[in-house]
């Protein structure tokens, strides 16, 4: 049975087709992966089914009593609310038929007969939804899903306003997760979770009953909570059964087919162009050369198969510092109050260091204190001589007016528009991408710039938070090779251990820093 229909939906955004003459259906029960590279559509097409945005063409059927739950990446939560205000408010609908069923019980005292028994069938049904969903349990619910996803280190009672972008994330996933929908549409969940987290999702959604469509570029947890893929790519939808390792080798068997097609068919042309240019003026072969004219111009043109353009990531190199890179004494990390007990660090040139622990521990804090963005509570950093930082940010600001163009030339006036362009076509940026603003770009292709801005300095210690979070595969390859390649010092915080596990010196675990409980 499909709960949801996608027919011929053609939609274009900026001049650029995104996504042309795309179908998909969802079948009950149905854990499909949306894939597909930066910016090719993925978030656009979510937003298509869920309403948000109408499509240029095409029609979007869901079944009756479908209720539809949404986790994308720029969902926004309302300022002044704690974070267990906002998760009760997952239950609202409940709470609504729970107080339809105290009304009716008031009334039944003053009914009729017939009206009597209708409102019995009302309570009841009611009754039975408040029961299915667990209503008398919310609390407990409440706790269970808040502690898989990591809010008790936050706090329930902390308010949202105060929140981090990853934290903010998760309070929405566990909303979501609570509201218990048919359908689940996650878009990026595992971004910003630690891998104790990740790991609990992955146990949801293997159990999960109903049908969901996940995008995610974390091709571990993809494979465990997967059955069927769409991939889409220059706008188009294709379906793929199984996991994302059998998409992986039924891609590329197509590929190859549609390549040969193509060669196959341009072959055949030019033999047909070469007769008729022969034979063309020559009275005898004259009828031969119209006929091939004829079939030349019935002929069916394939098109050539496009191939994206791959990004390369490049981080040029300082002169070298001095042997200790960053050294700290008795540091405290927070904001307003302590995250961390008084800690020694040391950091020595070459050493390439991965930081992991579930969040709200002071990750970035770390980091933004290091670099002396930020001040510690106590204690005491002191930088090497002759150092040359570049940091990534996992985040950036949504509101960006800027082209991705501007962007860079704002941060590097003295480059020319060529060099510019140059840089950001290298990250394997479009020339759609290169004039988009950066408010529009994917958070993909917002990661791209913003690592094109780290690669233009010379630098000697590389500090990059969360820079695999929105990259599509091939891009987290190329990114894994560059940090390899680099002969500098790295501070690497990542909640993929696939990413980093197998080239960086050392791993620095917060979870034993933390003075809250783990």
């Amino acid at each position: 049975m499909s709960v949801l229909n996608v027919e011929n939906v053609s939609h274009d955004f900026g001049g650029r087709t995104i996504l042309e003459d795309a179908s998909f259906r969802l079948l009950k029960g149905e854990h499909v992966g949306l894939i597909g590279a930066n910016g090719e559509g993925k978030s656009t097409f979510l937003n298509i089914i869920t309403g948000q945005l109408q499509p240029d063409q095409g029609k979007v059927t869901w079944s009756n009593r479908v209720n539809v739950g949404y986790l994308d990446q720029h969902s926004v939560l309302k300022k002044g609310m704690t974070i267990r205000e906002v998760l009760r408010t997952a239950f609202d609908e409940m709470y609504k038929l729970e107080a339809e069923m105290i009304e009716i019980y008031d009334k039944m005292g003053d009914a009729a007969p017939d009206a009597l028994d209708k409102m019995m069938v009302d309570v009841g049904e009611i009754q039975d939804i408040l029961d299915h969903n667990s209503f008398y349990m919310i609390d407990a619910k409440i706790e269970e899903i808040s502690n898989g996803l990591g809010l008790r280190d936050i706090g329930l009672d902390k308010e949202v306003t105060d929140l981090s972008g990853g934290q903010r994330t998760k309070v929405l996933l566990t909303k979501l997760l609570l509201q218990n929908p048919t359908i689940l549409i996650l878009d990026e969940p595992t971004n910003y979770l630690d891998v104790e987290h990740i790991q609990w999702l992955t146990n949801y959604l293997k159990n999960y009953e109903n049908a969901f469509i996940l995008v995610s570029h974390d091709i571990s947890f993809l494979n465990d909570v997967i059955n069927v893929i769409y991939h889409v790519e220059n706008a188009t939808l294709t379906r793929y059964t199984g996991d994302y390792n059998q998409f992986l080798s039924m891609h590329e068997m197509r590929k190859k087919q549609e390549n040969a097609a193509f060669d196959r068919q341009q072959q055949e042309i030019d033999r047909l162009e070469d007769f008729i240019a022969r034979n063309k003026a020559r009275v005898a072969t004259r009828g031969m050369a119209n006929s091939r004219q004829k079939r030349l111009d019935k002929m069916e043109i394939l098109e050539k198969p496009k191939e994206k353009p791959k990004p390369h990531f490049k981080f040029n190199e300082a002169r070298t510092p001095s042997r200790f890179v960053i050294e700290a004494k008795q540091l405290v990390l927070g904001y307003d109050e302590p995250l961390t007990k008084p800690v020694d660090i040391v950091l020595e040139r070459g050493q390439k260091i991965a930081i992991r622990g579930v969040n709200g521990l002071g990750k970035t804090t770390l980091l933004k204190t290091l670099l002396g963005k930020i001040p510690a509570i106590s204690g005491k950093v002191e930088l090497g001589e002759f150092l040359e930082p570049g940091y990534f940010e996992q985040e950036s600001n949504r509101d960006n007016d800027n082209t991705a163009l501007e962007e860079l030339w704002a941060e590097y006036p003295g480059m020319t528009n060529y060099e510019v362009r140059a840089a950001l076509a290298n990250c394997g940026l479009t020339n759609e991408h290169i004039t988009s603003k950066m408010m529009v770009l994917s958070g993909g292709e917002a990661a791209k710039v913003r690592l094109c801005k780290v690669m233009q300095n010379k630098i000697n210690l590389l500090v990059l938070d969360e820079p695999t979070n929105h990259l599509d595969v091939e891009a987290k390859e190329e990114l894994k090779l560059a940090l390899i390649n680099f002969k500098g010092t790295i501070l690497l915080v990542s909640h993929e251990p696939e990413f980093y596990e197998d080239w960086v010196t050392d791993v620095w675990n917060v979870e034993g820093w933390t003075t809250k409980i783990v």
